[in-house]
């Protein structure tokens, strides 16, 4: 609930207590720590990494610079950051940069707080109004990060050299809250040397004037190690200045890969959890394969955009065909790596052979999900039935009822129902889901055959 002060006088009879940024940020995170709250909700795979490395970091009180490739969830980790600050905070009302009642930075501030005493009226800011994340590029101006003189203000009869002319950047607006700049190798040099006096006197420096203002803020950065050899670099007085220097990683454990893309991937149709299994270990398999240059990383979004391509094929399935319940199958995982192949770079030996290279760490995937979920199940009777001229026909605009319908008679065997039950599947779509991935399982152990071609998988 927001807090009812509303000048200086109230906001002092309310017993509120002044602290920095830091001593705030330590404060809540030790709280939730102590009271077994995870601070950082949404962040998946770095328990035992990176997190603890920057609650470190964090209860010290620094600046934080995060390294790693991109897709490891590095701006999402720097957003969560909020939820350490106090939800409410008071203001100066009308401050230009948001300071604290009880201390006042800037000239007009202090001239207020000098005229106006316990009258000085007071706003409150929720916490989200105190992250401010800058994406660096090299275009990126002193004036944009730090500030410049305001012609409007010295056209209003100002003295040039007046503290009042100046229009403030985006650090100087993080007063009392979170900067964050993403990607600060793409920082032209020159300007990461403007900062460098933000990061470390606090103080910033416009046009040879030297504001004293004692800002407080938690600087936080982003950068891919790649960039410090091809399109920039953090220079090193800028890069001593940060507390704290964390490699991030991608998910080492698949159950935090899918846990990433289910929390992450925007579904406009139901994807059963085999198939995002599928494409958890498609895209570990690719950040593991010697034909993939892994500088630049298989980003998680690879994951994320494939399970969104397969729900929207689904769909369209469902939209031609009238089937009135959508749900992704692992024919419509090809379909996705049609569209996603231009995500990856191939190192350039593998030239000419990107297609073979994904569809084999496709089936590669596809053979350890069987493996996972199937392992120990007789299908001996259904690949008799096929051996005996039996066919199923399937295909990225074959409905689930059509597949079912077409499935070979096993006489008593109760074994579709078996590979359901194994799968979680139930209604029609997500029952054909789980067959479908059985006999590719089949398929790819060379006990049944398989044809594809015009938009129709026939499996004999």
């Amino acid at each position: 609930m927001r807090p009812t002060a509303r000048t200086v006088g109230e906001l002092r009879e309310s017993g509120h207590v002044l602290r920095s940024v830091h001593e705030e940020i330590r404060a809540n995170l030790l709280a939730s720590l102590r009271a077994g709250r995870d601070p950082w909700p949404g962040i998946h795979g770095f328990d035992d990494t990176v997190v603890p490395q920057l609650e470190r970091a964090l209860i010290a009180g620094h600046d934080v610079v995060l390294l790693g490739e991109r897709g490891q969830g590095k701006t999402r980790l720097l957003r969560t950051l909020v939820g350490l600050l106090d939800e409410w905070s008071p203001v100066i009302a009308g401050s230009e940069i948001g300071e604290h009642p009880f201390a006042p930075i800037t000239v007009v501030s202090r001239r207020r707080a000098a005229e106006l005493h316990d009258g000085l009226p007071v706003e409150w800011r929720h916490r989200d109004e105190r992250y401010v994340e800058k994406l660096a590029t090299p275009d990126t101006s002193v004036a944009d990060l730090i500030g410049d003189v305001d012609p409007m203000k010295v056209a209003e009869g100002r003295a040039l050299g007046d503290p009042e002319t100046i229009h403030f950047g985006l650090v100087p607006r993080g007063h009392r809250g979170i900067v964050a700049i993403n990607e600060l190798p793409d920082l032209a040099e020159r300007i990461q040397v403007a900062m460098l006096n933000v990061m470390e006197e606090r103080d910033i420096q416009i046009r040879g004037y030297v504001l004293r203002l004692p800002l407080d803020v938690l600087v936080v950065a982003t950068a891919n190690p790649e960039d410090y050899t091809n399109r920039g670099r953090i220079i090193t007085p800028l890069k001593d200045r940060f507390g704290a220097e964390i490699r991030t990683h991608y998910p080492t454990e698949l159950a935090d890969e899918i846990a990433v893309v289910r929390q992450e991937a925007a579904l406009v149709a139901e994807v059963p959890d085999h198939v995002v299994e599928v494409l958890a270990r498609f895209t570990r398999a690719l950040r593991e394969s010697g034909a993939v240059d892994q500088r630049s990383g298989v980003s998680a979004r690879f994951a994320i955009a494939g399970a969104e391509t397969v729900a929207a094929s689904a769909l369209h399935r469902a939209a031609r065909q009238g089937e009135e319940h959508a749900v992704a199958r692992p024919v419509d995982l090809e379909t996705a790596v049609d569209v996603l192949a231009g995500k990856i770079e191939f190192e350039s030996a593998e030239e000419g052979r990107e297609d073979e290279i994904l569809d084999h760490l496709l089936r590669t995937a596809t053979a350890e999900t069987v493996r996972a979920h199937l392992r120990g199940i007789d299908f001996g009777i259904l690949v008799d039935a096929i051996g005996n001229g039996a066919v199923v026909s399937t295909g990225e605009q074959v409905t689930a009822r059509d597949v079912l319908t077409g499935l070979p008679a096993l006489g008593e065997s109760e074994l579709y129902d078996e590979i359901c039950a194994r799968l979680g599947a139930t209604n029609d779509g997500e029952r054909a889901a789980a067959i479908e991935l059985a006999l590719e399982g089949l398929y790819l152990a060379r006990r049944i055959s398989k044809e594809s071609g015009g938009g129709e998988t026939i499996y004999g």
